[in-house]
């Protein structure tokens, strides 16, 4: 502590010769030393500044005038050293994988980030963070002897290429392949210990003729197949989009309108493995956040379905007008007696087949008006419920009411079967609908003790009331709601008005595009059968995509390929067919990509089976939380029939699961103005700013002051400081390459882990890398000359070998914030060293390789190895040296403390006695 104490004295000595002006301050915390060490960029040392009992690290901005927004000086040649490292591992295939490697005995570590798609903005900072961390990981598993897989790729297929090549007529393919390649060269700058040996794009025949293969496995399965069903139309985009693409009524990409319409589309029966889907969750080393999503978009409900006959003039028939019957699914039966209306949804085809002649031209209005409004809107964001009476009633099977039969757009057709019965004393939804349209509530269920005072509809358990059938015996009053649940479900299935049932919010995957990028459907059609689909051979594939003059969406439902007649039309043995001119949407390639890195040039299969059974599972997946529902729900179906084949010999593809935090954009700064005197006003206790006009103000033009930021000409006006998530509309987007150019690589990828939890949001900085890079710049100029044999001194080995420890503990549990950190602690003692001992500093530059791999491998050869050291030995710590020889002993006297001593480790009571008697305020009593 006195050590570090002087330190930081003589860091302050030397800074106060410098520039007065504020510095990012970087914070980390080490629960090891019980201290909290703080990283001056400007001086670049850490010391202690307060005791803590966490291990975490933050990052703090400072306005812009205070900082210098590059560094001001070359503190090391990282140019020159990155050049020269990135060019020897190309050259020397460092990380490449042989392909008997699954022979080789060996443990094994699969280590894969999400694939990525190749956009034309090429990668911004916020995408190397998840990067970095699977290469520090990886390169540190290679140093500890296991054979590692870490391969790269490029899910290619996708709208943004086929817009663009609408727009310029570039042909999606040369767009996709200047992406690739710009990306390619981003990645390769970072130092990234890939296997680009393996490199694989969805785009490639050699790979979708693999994709095809699959689609053929689901068709034959029956998994695969073609309903007429209500899909999400974007006539801009002039295509279908799942569920998951539509975001507020808007296409995701391009924010079009989307629209509801019947079509025939292929589906995928991912509903058929929901089961499977929830219950391999628990098995799986994933965040409880990230598998709760999963289960909430599966959505597993155990209810009841129940049928209710429908009485209306429009069905005809002598039974006075009976002859429909519609079901409905609900997890409450035993609140039956409380429905006083049913709903339909307007998608539902009993709608049009019940709705009376005297409610026809309402409810067609009200349906083709609600088809244009998105899923979400529908539900979470209408907050007003509306609906159209049919004219048609329904009869309550236990009560025998005659009830009204209304159309209403909180219904939606994608769940269970579109048709609920609307109990509106006991659900939300149902008593605004309710109260809206004058509709009666009945109360059937009250809470174990008492009434129910509350407002709006009960929707807890408690125990039914009013619950008693004229006929049929049926009675629940004074029954529990688990009791009466069972009643109901007993009475219904006796009475063959109902049965128990499981449903899933899933519904069936909508796996066709109308565009012209991507996976041709390995699908025909006998033009005398056209409604009847035939596989193609796999010997047949890749059924390849032909080139076309237009890659405008025809507006009509087809895809451009229907233009291209002699592609689309063809002759075999005798007879004429079509081929499907649908396209596969762009998740079809990314779900299985982790497999085809295990044997990418295999002609023959998907993959070798032995390569296989060594590989897989992958042990680390890391990538965004946004992929949560959709790539991962998929990717894990696919895998669950591929293994159901014989493809795969693992239930599940992915192990554990982490999903990097967001990297926002530069804090903002906005003050606002009083816009009748155009004076400035403080947000301070503001809790409406709508009225006054927002300035966005320079950094230089504020200052910190207690929680947040005021006016530098005015402190009495505080500011609002705010970080945005990074875009191009925003303009708030940072390119790794200028980062690169100014500080390096390493410093890139060591400020980025640095930031704070792998895990946590994070904001942006550009000149908080200041820190990360001055303290390489020591690094550097500490080992730059390299070592000496001289041996170790105890203190010295004591030093390395407890930064060995925490740097290995962190690193294995993704902890690299606190690596980093400890690292950083290791050089505040060694820069006092007078010499440079081997053995001590070695060590250093080993855990480094996996943070800052450029430096280290200079540095590694500059201590005079050869070669690269990315497959030595990561190194060990010595426990025998952390064991201190004393320890500080607080000294007491009738409960009042007169001071410390340090005593020996083996000292007895006696001696420890005496020399706590030995102490002046002791002697003094």
């Amino acid at each position: 502590l006195k050590n570090f104490t002087s330190s930081l004295r003589r860091a302050k000595n030397r800074a106060n010769s410098h520039t007065k002006a504020a510095q990012p301050v970087f914070v980390a915390q080490s629960c090891t030393a019980g201290l909290a060490w703080t990283l001056s960029s400007r001086i670049g040392i850490v010391s202690p500044a307060a005791s803590v009992g966490k291990l975490r690290a933050i990052s703090t901005t400072t306005p812009e005038s205070e900082t210098p927004a590059v560094s001001s000086r070359v503190l090391y040649p990282f140019s020159e050293i990155e050049k020269k490292w990135q060019q020897h591992w190309e050259e020397k295939c460092t990380f490449a994988v042989s392909e008997d490697a699954h022979l080789s005995g060996k443990e094994k570590f699969y280590v894969l980030d999400m694939f990525p798609y190749p956009s034309g903005s090429g990668l911004h900072v916020g995408h190397p963070e998840g990067y970095t961390a699977t290469d520090i990981t990886a390169r540190y598993k290679r140093m500890l002897g296991q054979q590692v897989m870490h391969p790269m790729g490029w899910d290619a297929f996708g709208l943004p290429a086929e817009q663009y090549a609408i727009n310029t007529g570039t042909h999606p393919r040369d767009t996709t392949a200047a992406n690739v390649g710009r990306f390619r060269e981003q990645l390769k700058s970072l130092g990234f210990s890939f296997d680009w040996s393996r490199e694989v794009s969805t785009t490639d025949p050699d790979y979708y003729k693999w994709t095809q293969w699959i689609f053929l496995k689901l068709f034959e399965k029956g998994l695969a197949y073609q309903a007429e069903v209500p899909v999400n139309w974007c006539p801009a985009l002039g295509t279908v989009l799942a569920n998951e693409e539509v975001i507020d009524g808007l296409s995701e990409r391009g924010s079009h309108p989307v629209v509801r319409v019947p079509m025939k589309q292929w589906m995928l029966r991912i509903t058929h493995y929901a089961e499977r889907l929830l219950e391999d969750l628990e098995d799986l080393d994933w965040s409880d956040s990230i598998k709760e999503m999963q289960r909430n978009w599966i959505g597993k409900s155990e209810g009841a379905a129940i049928e209710f006959r429908v009485e209306s003039d429009a069905l005809g028939g002598g039974d006075g007008g009976h002859g429909a019957a519609l079901e409905v699914f609900t997890t409450r039966p035993d609140t039956l007696f409380g429905a006083t209306y049913c709903c339909l949804a307007p998608e539902n085809a009993l709608v049009a087949e019940i709705t009376t002649s005297a409610q026809k031209e309402q409810v067609e209005a009200y349906v083709k008006e609600a088809s244009k409004k998105s899923d979400l809107e529908r539900t979470e964001l209408q907050k007003t419920k509306s609906g159209v009476f049919t004219g048609a009633y329904a009869i309550n099977p236990v009560s025998g009411r005659r009830i009204p039969v209304w159309v209403a757009d909180y219904v939606l057709g994608s769940y269970g079967t579109g048709a609920v019965m609307a109990v509106p004393a006991h659900d939300q939804r149902d008593f605004e609908f309710a109260l809206e349209n004058n509709l009666p509530v009945e109360w059937v269920v009250q809470p174990s003790g008492g009434d129910f005072d509350g407002e709006g509809a009960f929707t807890g358990e408690g125990v039914a009331k009013n619950s008693a059938a004229a006929e049929g015996g049926l009675v629940l009053d004074g029954l529990p709601t688990s009791e009466a649940k069972e009643a109901v479900v007993g009475w219904l299935e006796s009475q063959g008005r109902g049965r128990r049932q499981i449903n899933y919010k899933l519904r069936d995957w909508l796996f066709a595009r109308q565009r012209y990028w991507g996976e041709p459907f390995p699908i025909v059609y006998d033009r005398e059968n056209p409604d009847v689909p035939i596989p193609l051979s796999p010997e047949d594939l890749p059924l390849t995509l032909p080139d076309v003059e237009s890659y405008e969406p025809t507006g009509t439902g087809e895809s451009p390929l229907a233009a291209v007649k002699d592609w689309v039309e063809f002759s075999k043995d005798g007879k004429d067919y079509v081929r499907e001119t649908n396209t596969m949407p762009q998740w079809a390639g990314s779900c299985w990509y982790y497999l085809r890195f295990l044997d990418p040039k295999n002609q023959e299969a998907l993959i070798d089976p032995e390569k296989e059974k060594y590989w897989m599972p992958v042990d680390l997946y890391v990538g965004g939380a946004e992929h949560a529902v959709l790539h991962l729900l998929y990717a894990r179906f696919w895998h669950k029939v591929l293994y159901d084949v014989g493809v795969v010999t693992t239930k599940e593809p992915f192990g554990k699961l982490v999903s990097q935090g967001m990297i926002l954009g530069e804090v903002e700064y906005t003050a606002y103005k009083d816009p009748e005197t155009g004076r400035h006003v403080s947000i301070e206790g503001q809790k409406d700013l709508s009225s006054l006009e927002a300035v966005a103000i320079d950094a230089s033009d504020v200052t910190k002051k207690g929680k947040g930021y005021v006016m530098k000409e005015n402190e009495s006006v505080m500011v609002q400081a705010r970080a945005h998530k990074m875009s191009k509309s925003r303009g708030n987007v940072i390119n790794p390459d200028e980062i690169v150019a100014a500080y390096g690589a390493d410093s890139l990828r060591l400020y980025e882990m640095f930031m704070g939890p792998l895990t946590d949001t994070k904001v942006w900085s550009t000149r908080s890398v200041e820190g990360v890079y001055r303290f390489l710049g020591r690094v550097y100029r500490f080992l730059e000359h390299g070592c000496c044999d001289d041996p170790p001194t105890k203190e010295q080995l004591r030093c390395t070998s407890a930064c060995v420890k925490k740097v290995t503990c962190d690193t294995e549990e993704m902890r690299f914030n606190t690596a980093i950190s400890a690292m950083m602690e290791f050089m505040n003692e060694a820069s006092k060293w007078d010499n440079r001992p081997r053995d001590a500093c070695e060590p250093l530059i080993l855990m480094l390789s996996a943070y800052a791999p450029h430096l280290a491998e200079e540095l590694w050869q500059r201590c005079g190895h050869t070669g690269s050291l990315a497959h030595e030995a990561w190194p060990e710590h010595d426990e025998s040296v952390l064991v201190s020889d004393t320890y500080t002993m607080p000294v007491q006297v009738n409960g009042k403390m007169r001071g410390k001593c340090e005593v020996a480790t083996g000292a007895t009571q006696e001696e420890a006695v005496e020399q706590a008697l030995a102490l002046q305020n002791v002697e003094k009593q």
